[in-house]
């Protein structure tokens, strides 16, 4: 049986059953012990400040996302994409407080088999995880003058936790030296105190 809530979209080459994956376990436990909502990101705010074209927003491995709505609360359409329907729920439940669940798109899936429209997004975000062939296609994903924000761990945060998996953690001059041609990298910075390295960059 699918366990998806009625309002949870199938992704086009969604594999089904998410029921055993343990990323989804893993999430769903995590979500169930936290706050009902994030706020908005630091990196999300800075990058829908920006002349980005007319366009939806892609927010991966979203969460409990307040960066989704708070693009939708600026009239954005918001695609959220996470394995954990928990953090999905959370995300619809505080869209649907506010008025804005018909600009929010919520998708339950991996992200290592789910795939985004390329160059349909102003604006693709991700600020809690790193895979390279994920980063890859959301690069592809985004549009003519749209802008890619990204934050991850970088290996100096394995220092403070070492339970956290190399693969996890971006190597150096990663993520933009990853970006494919046509982009401009915008900002990129390290944050000590977080062990994350942020990037800001837009697609020409």
């Amino acid at each position: 049986m699918d366990d998806r809530p009625d309002d949870f979209s199938e992704s086009d080459g969604s594999s089904g059953g998410q029921a055993g994956h343990p990323d989804r376990l893993r999430w769903n436990a995590k979500y169930g012990d936290a706050p009902a909502m994030s706020p908005p990101h630091p990196l999300a705010e800075r990058a829908l400040a920006l002349a980005l074209p007319d366009g939806e927003v892609l927010d991966i491995a979203s969460g409990p996302s307040g960066s989704a709505v708070y693009a939708a609360a600026r009239g954005r359409r918001v695609t959220a994409v996470d394995i954990s329907e928990v953090a999905l729920e959370r995300l619809r439940a505080e869209a649907r407080r506010r008025g804005l669940d018909s600009l929010i798109t919520l998708v339950q899936d991996d992200l290592g088999a789910w795939r985004p429209r390329p160059e349909g997004y102003a604006l693709v975000l991700c600020t809690g995880f790193w895979d390279r062939a994920v980063f890859a296609r959301a690069a592809g994903a985004v549009a003519p003058g749209g802008a890619l924000a990204w934050e991850a761990f970088t290996a100096a945060a394995r220092r403070a936790r070492p339970s956290l998996p190399a693969d996890w953690c971006l190597a150096p001059g990663e993520p933009a030296s990853l970006l494919p041609d046509g982009f401009t990298v915008l900002d990129e910075a390290d944050d000590d105190a977080t062990g994350k390295r942020r990037l800001l960059a837009r697609r020409a």
